[in-house]
């Protein structure tokens, strides 16, 4: 599908829309910078395990955006339904043997330390800050009842896969089948197809995903170094299940999008 930017100077609204972005990103900037750091200089000699510092850091974090007014109530509870989530899925993967997190710590349910689901919380973060800080639209947006069966069947093959076949790369088609004909519209008129916004989305997530590994924070099949390209394709699926859980919050909480007549586009309500 053709990238879509009305007018000149496409290359330069490109490059506004990834900067904003990387504004969104901050919580998950932030938390990764954590993670490095502490991996650096933390001994497993102190009282505190570097798991527990994590969970305090996370949780500080999450109170100076509240505080500070980054974030509403709103939002902070959007967020915490994403935790949530995938604290569940961790607590599965974990006790399958998909991944591991090799260190001790307090807080922690079964083998998972209550910092992992911010990692989580910290997409859903990513998407409600890009969000409400652009006047985004969304053309030709798929019926909302198929857009959340899929969320949902992509959420349950990320278990299911387990007992009996993966159907990832059909969800992969789903995914194509339903949003390639919409496009994310961003200000200034530029305009790509949801499910490369998606791809460009996932790709930071995996860099997130290897410096995970390559600190020793989580590993998989007891090794670390670099994450597996796989994972590309895994949190491709989980950014439209990210995307389907945190806009009906949205929806409830702020109202920000409406359904427009005519063609379907979904765009953010102006503030008075």
């Amino acid at each position: 599908m053709r990238l879509t930017a009305p007018g000149t100077g496409w290359r330069a609204r490109l490059a506004g829309v990834a900067s904003r972005l990387l504004s969104a990103a901050v919580f998950g900037t932030l938390l990764l910078v954590a993670i490095i750091a502490t991996r650096l200089v933390w001994s497993p000699d102190w009282a505190l395990a570097r798991y527990d510092f994590l969970l305090l850091y996370a949780l500080s974090l999450q109170l100076l955006f509240l505080v500070t007014g980054i974030e509403t109530r709103q939002e902070a509870l959007a967020i915490l339904a994403f935790h949530v989530t995938g604290t569940v899925m961790e607590l599965f993967k974990t006790h399958m043997g998909s991944w591991s997190y090799p260190e001790p710590a307090l807080f922690r349910i079964a083998g998972v330390p209550l910092f992992a689901g911010f990692m989580y919380a910290s997409v859903g973060s990513f998407i409600l800050r890009a969000a409400n800080g652009f006047d985004i639209r969304f053309e030709n947006f798929p019926p909302l009842w198929a857009a959340r069966g899929l969320a949902l069947l992509v959420y349950l093959n990320f278990f299911g896969h387990h007992f009996g076949p993966d159907l990832r790369l059909a969800l992969m088609a789903g995914t194509l089948l339903l949003f390639l004909p919409c496009i994310v519209r961003f200000p200034g008129g530029l305009g790509l197809p949801f499910p490369l916004v998606a791809l460009g989305t996932c790709a930071a997530l995996w860099i997130a995903e290897t410096v995970g590994t390559l600190t020793g924070t989580w590993t998989y099949g007891g090794g670390g170094g670099m994450a597996r390209p796989s994972l590309l394709g895994s949190w491709y699926l989980l950014l439209f299940v990210s995307f389907m859980l945190v806009s009906p919050a949205l929806n409830i909480a702020r109202a920000p999008w409406k359904l427009a007549p005519g063609p379907r586009v979904i765009e953010r309500n102006q503030r008075p």
